[in-house]
């Protein structure tokens, strides 16, 4: 007994000393930190804590959340991607430590880790992120104190109750029992909440929050110019309407109310109807509004939206049930006009003048092509700076049928047509065509929208003149997603002349993430700097608007409308001797009309001129005598067969003294011999003579012509510009290889 009652003591002290021990045990452990969870949106400056730690979800980096900055970031940007930005956490999410710290007057650009950061010319706060490591002897909140969101441009008096300003959610409806303007006075009155039955909306929660933060920055992508069209807009945000409150945007909403949104329509056949030019306005309906108490169920049932009267005034919205209404538009014959609203001059409207057309400004007659980005790389506020700039182009260029004449592509993925050349001859129904576009979105594919105009807008069908220089201006944010050099060198050939405008271009770090390297110099018609523009910021994007217009409009500069089709002057000199007889004469010129059929023929394009010789040599027809494809080949057709001997080496020095010295000095001098013999006098000092005043020579022998006189005529080298066939029904097989060897000299040219 005495063994086991010492046990039980034993026991009894031991327990004791543990539990003493324990409260001592337990002041060396740290508590643990709790981190709190965000959603990829969240941005700094929604969290009033000037250090905190957070922790970001995976796959935030598809959300596409934007971020301003490097290294240092504007508070309006996302704290998750501006993590994954700076190399702190990869997309799978992790936690981040964010510090607070004042704003910045410049914020630069960048693309890291697969998130493209904006510049930002100024913000008031900025942040920057690091490893969510806890610092020792540092206390992170584990909770986040949010900064109030309050719904955009609703002003709701102090003594309302709290469940009234409590910040919305994404999805909540506008409230229109909370305030309710007087007609004719600016102060607000606001129903006592004794009376209010509507339900309180649940406490709000984080991701609550950011979605009301959502609904006030939708429609401004861009934080500077958003805070500063926000701070304009508050000034006079008490009077809008429910329908633009709550959509945050700045821009009036595409279907506005009618003013008389709470007027009962008279009865049909009562009323006279109203003049489709006539105003609608307080003098045209006379209502005599009661006094009714407002009640609970009014307030729930019957929430008519606020009328705005047509000179900014703000009314009543009118409730039918309390409102005695007088239909005036039902005609008494006793009425007067004056008394019942109506006036004489609103039963004959003014008819509308029908717009002139422009002629423009004849020293600038080009056909532009505008390719703007449409890619959501640059985000909703630059996309609108590139429609404003686009607008101050066809204002300062003068569109008009003898002038300019402009359109423009949009590309993304693909590319549209939004405007062709044909649709506006005017610049100022231009200017409203383009405030128009919306935003495409997708890639910066700028190689497919090069593909497409090449092939289908400067067409015949979209507005294409002819006999102006086409022009593309391709806008670029950035860098193109795909290759652009083998579509650039299709349409330079086409006789397109290609300007890339590069707004916040790659820099020395940014290189390494190009599709194609040197990309502007392989898309731009030359690259002696003329046709290329670079900006820094969009910012700056105005100030390019006068040098583009000066650039697109000097057609002497706009070399690459010069073609191998249209910028030559080529000469043929055709054997007439008697061994080539009538049939096969007449064979010769159906070769020559062939070849000639392939130019386009006009005084300020490709220029043909002929030659007969025999012993003597006869000017058929000189350059520019025939300006018209038809009449020339007319003309080919009507050249009389002369017959007698061979002498080529003086054809062609007659050539030289009668065609290619009044030739044009921005025209390719080519000089076609077409013979069937030997020559009785000497080819080679001739012929040297024509190659050293630049002029392209090709030599085409049939049936007993010397081969080693075709080689002395034709240019180096002699495979490609001599020919030789053993009979004259042969000849059309040489006239596509003709064309392509003249085409792949012109466009081998140096692009210097």
């Amino acid at each position: 007994m005495i063994r086991a009652s010492l046990t039980a003591v034993f026991l009894v002290l031991l327990l004791s000393c543990a539990c003493w021990a324990k409260p001592n045990g337990s002041k060396n452990k740290k508590p643990k930190q709790v981190v709190p969870a965000i959603e990829c949106d969240v941005r700094a400056g929604k969290i009033n804590v000037s250090e905190f730690i957070v922790k970001c979800p995976a796959h935030c980096k598809e959300t596409k959340q934007q971020v301003y900055g490097t290294g240092v970031f504007a508070s309006i940007s996302s704290i998750c991607n501006a993590a994954i930005h700076s190399g702190v956490i990869t997309n799978s999410g992790g936690k981040v430590i964010v510090r607070k710290m004042a704003g910045q007057n410049i914020y630069k650009g960048s693309n890291s880790n697969g998130v493209r950061s904006l510049s930002l010319p100024k913000w008031r706060e900025s942040f920057t992120v690091s490893v969510g490591k806890p610092k020792k002897g540092v206390n992170y909140p584990s909770t986040l104190d949010y900064v109030p969101s309050r719904p955009t441009y609703v002003k709701t008096s102090q003594k309302e109750d709290k469940s009234v300003t409590t910040a919305l959610p994404a999805t909540a409806a506008p409230e229109p029992t909370t305030v309710t303007p007087e007609p004719t006075t600016t102060t607000t009155t606001t129903t006592a909440a004794p009376t209010t039955t509507i339900p309180p909306p649940p406490p709000s929660t984080t991701r609550a929050r950011a979605a009301a933060h959502k609904v006030r920055d939708a429609g401004s992508s861009h934080p500077y110019l958003a805070h500063v069209a926000a701070s304009r807009q508050s000034q006079s945000g008490h009077g809008k309407s429910p329908s633009q409150v709550f959509r945050g945007s700045s821009y009036p909403s595409r279907f506005p109310q009618r003013a008389s949104a709470g007027l009962r329509r008279p009865e049909a056949g009562s009323a006279i109807r109203r003049q489709p030019s006539s105003p609608v306005g307080p003098v045209f309906n006379r209502v005599q509004p009661a006094q009714p108490e407002r009640t609970p169920t009014m307030s729930q049932s019957n929430p008519a939206p606020r009328s705005t009267d047509s000179d900014g005034s703000h009314k009543v919205p009118l409730d039918t049930t309390h409102t005695k209404v007088e239909p005036v538009d039902a005609w008494k014959p006793e009425a007067n006009l004056y008394e019942s609203g109506f006036s004489m001059r609103e039963q004959d409207p003014v008819p509308r003048v029908p717009e002139p057309v422009s002629q423009g400004d004849p020293n600038c007659k080009v056909d532009l092509a505008f390719l703007m980005d449409g890619s959501w790389s640059i985000g909703k506020r630059r996309f609108k700076i590139q429609k404003d700039f686009l607008a101050e182009v066809a204002q300062t260029i003068n569109v008009g049928v003898a002038g300019p004449m402009m359109g423009i592509i949009q590309y993304g993925d693909d590319p549209v047509t939004e405007i062709s050349l044909k649709s506006y001859s005017n610049s100022r129904e231009l200017k409203s065509a383009v405030d128009k576009i919306m935003q495409k979105g997708g890639l910066s594919n700028v190689g497919k929208a090069l593909s497409y105009i090449n092939k289908q807008y400067f067409s015949d069908a979209n507005g294409n003149r002819g006999g102006a220089p086409n022009v593309a201006v391709v806008l670029v944010d950035g860098w193109p997603t795909d290759k652009v050099e083998e579509a650039s060198r299709l349409a330079r050939e086409s006789g397109i002349n290609i300007f890339f405008v590069t707004i916040e271009g790659p820099d020395d770090n940014e290189k390494q993430n190009l599709v194609e390297v040197n990309f502007v110099d392989k898309a731009v018609c030359r690259t002696n700097g003329f046709y290329s523009l670079p900006v820094n910021s969009w910012f700056a994007l105005r100030k390019a608007v006068q040098p583009l217009v000066k650039r697109v409009c000097d057609t002497d500069r706009l070399v690459c409308s010069k073609t191998c089709l249209n910028a030559n002057d080529i000469a043929f000199v055709i054997d007439g001797s008697s061994s080539v007889g009538t049939g096969n004469f007449r064979t010769v010129l159906q070769f020559v009309a062939n070849v000639t059929r392939e130019f386009e023929i006009s005084d300020t394009d490709t220029r043909v001129g002929a030659v007969q010789y025999t012993y003597e040599q006869r000017l058929e027809f000189a350059f520019g005598q025939y300006n018209n494809k038809g009449e020339l080949l007319n003309a080919i057709k009507r050249i009389n067969y002369w017959s007698g001997g061979t002498s080529t080496g003086a054809a062609i020095t007659y050539a030289a003294e009668q065609l290619f010295s009044k030739s044009k000095p921005n025209k390719r001098k080519i000089m076609i011999v077409i013979t069937d013999g030997r020559s009785y006098d000497d080819v080679r000092a001739p012929a040297l003579a024509v190659h050293r005043q630049g002029v392209i020579a090709y030599s085409i022998g049939i049936a007993w012509a010397a081969q080693d006189e075709l080689e002395y005529i034709a240019t180096d080298p002699d495979k490609e510009h001599s020919f030789f066939v053993d009979e004259f029904d042969n000849l059309y097989k040489f006239v596509p290889k003709i064309i392509h060897n003249i085409c792949q000299e012109f466009n081998s040219q140096p692009r210097n």
